[in-house]
């Protein structure tokens, strides 16, 4: 008797399984056929827009999101403008992409001083590795932009984590 109980458990465990592991392979393939959407150039930042946030102790740096630029669009990327101030008062800014499905993030573009944008050469989607030169996109996906592979409900979502420091590496907030 055990052994019956023992098969329609099993059995029952399969039909409950079968749609998860359905999904998987919907997902590989939405994966595979992704599109990125059409989006355009931010605004250049105000300093009224900007929001600290913390990534390293390593780095003097501090560095910066601008809430006005901030977007969750319907394509799964999380785009902002980014802006990293150095201590000599050098400033670099620039239009980045975060896609979570994947675990990559974009430069679309750097901001010049007069408030336009200079298009990256070689934009193209990379993986995000937790390095010093990806520090940055990596701070900001696992904290604030991702859930796992998924990205935020919302820009409301990410502004709330951002204020709230839904993160433990944060210790500034946006304003």
């Amino acid at each position: 008797m055990p052994s019956s109980k023992l098969c329609k458990c099993l059995l029952a465990l399969a039909f409950i399984s079968a749609p998860a592991g359905a999904q998987l392979f919907t997902d590989e393939e939405a994966l595979a056929n992704w599109r990125e959407g059409d989006f355009e150039m931010p605004a250049a930042p105000q300093d009224a827009a900007l929001g600290a946030f913390f990534v390293s102790s390593a780095s003097p740096n501090r560095f910066f999101i601008d809430r006005d630029t901030l977007a969750v669009d319907p394509d799964g990327v999380v785009r902002y403008v980014l802006v990293v101030r150095t201590p000599g008062g050098a400033e670099n800014v620039t239009f980045e992409g975060i896609r979570c499905a994947t675990h990559e993030r974009r430069i679309y573009a750097s901001g010049r001083s007069d408030g336009t944008w200079s298009p990256a050469r070689n934009s193209r989607w990379e993986p995000i590795v937790n390095n010093s030169y990806n520090r940055v996109a990596a701070a900001l996906a696992r904290e604030y932009f991702c859930d796992g592979p998924a990205p935020p409900r919302n820009r409301a979502e990410v502004l709330r984590r951002l204020r709230g420091g839904a993160g433990s590496g944060i210790d500034a907030v946006l304003r």
